[in-house]
């Protein structure tokens, strides 16, 4: 995932990021790009000059958002910040998403995504929606086994594979990935 959220210490420039998907791209990955509430014509434009093919929003865009940004040829996460029960509701209010991302729900003055926080994962158990869904939210070496009673479909790491804020560890990653396994 390429952050372009200027508040985030993960935001990376415009430049860096055509860099990361033409690399990712030789890997057969793709890149994701991560926004929050971006203005829908630059969110156009970082589409076609980077040619990604996901978008994950983390802010308040709505259903109508994501219809007009689906028209750019990208599949649409959308992030759903959960605290309790009631949040799954709010999975009613997108049916133009593609997946779900299932996150931390922040509190007032933190960032909307990437706080090393997570909810109570629990809530997720015996869940049934009609699309696929990730984990998000302080996913770490000493947690990831906790996942297994809730079987997402994915998970995404950040600030659980980091050495420092905003700066990811290759050791780190592998021995999460060798817990994981």
């Amino acid at each position: 995932g390429m952050i372009f959220y200027s508040k985030s210490p993960r935001n990376i420039p415009i430049e860096k990021a055509i860099v990361l998907q033409k690399i990712s791209e030789n890997f057969n990955i793709n890149g994701v790009g991560v926004f929050v509430n971006k203005n829908i014509d630059e969110l156009k434009e970082i589409i076609k000059t980077i040619k990604l093919k996901f978008i994950q929003l983390h802010g308040s865009e709505d259903d109508s958002y994501i219809k007009k940004i689906k028209k750019n040829g990208v599949k649409i996460i959308k992030s759903i910040a959960i605290s309790n029960k009631s949040d799954l509701y709010k999975i009613d209010k997108y049916n133009n998403t593609d997946y779900f991302l299932f996150d931390y729900k922040p509190l007032k003055g933190e960032l909307p995504g990437g706080n090393a926080k997570s909810f109570d994962w629990k809530i997720l158990k015996n869940l049934k929606i009609d699309k696929p869904w990730f984990l998000s939210g302080g996913i770490n070496s000493n947690n990831i086994q906790q996942i297994h009673d809730i079987n997402p479909c994915g998970i995404d790491l950040s600030s659980g594979v980091e050495k420092e804020l905003g700066i990811k560890d290759n050791r780190i990653i592998n021995n999460f990935i060798g817990t994981l396994r």
